[in-house]
């Protein structure tokens, strides 16, 4: 499973011949490969991440939707939310969230 994350572009610039920028992920800031997406992108513009390059361009409503769903699964997660469902899978097998 793949998994791809939305982040706000605060900052661009060419390292090395590639775009790179810093990345805010809901208040996580990370630094991040653009090459894929540069002629298309800004800053302030939200990307999907995957893997530390950026993949696409993503709208700042949806990019909004995805990290409250996140919220909302890390809730779950704390309140132990599908931990009956992995203890009865037994020992040693992978909890999916």
């Amino acid at each position: 499973m793949c998994l791809g994350i939305p982040g706000k572009i605060l900052s661009m610039q060419v390292d090395a011949g590639l775009t790179m920028g810093v990345i805010d992920f809901d208040g996580v800031r990370r630094d991040v490969c653009l090459q894929y997406v540069a002629d298309e992108v800004a800053v302030g513009d939200y990307v999907i991440v995957h893997v530390g390059f950026a993949i696409s361009k993503v709208d700042e409503d949806e990019a909004h939707r995805t990290f409250e769903l996140l919220r909302e699964m890390r809730q779950l997660d704390e309140l132990g939310w599908g931990a009956d469902e992995a203890e009865a899978a037994g020992p040693g097998a992978e909890r999916r969230a």
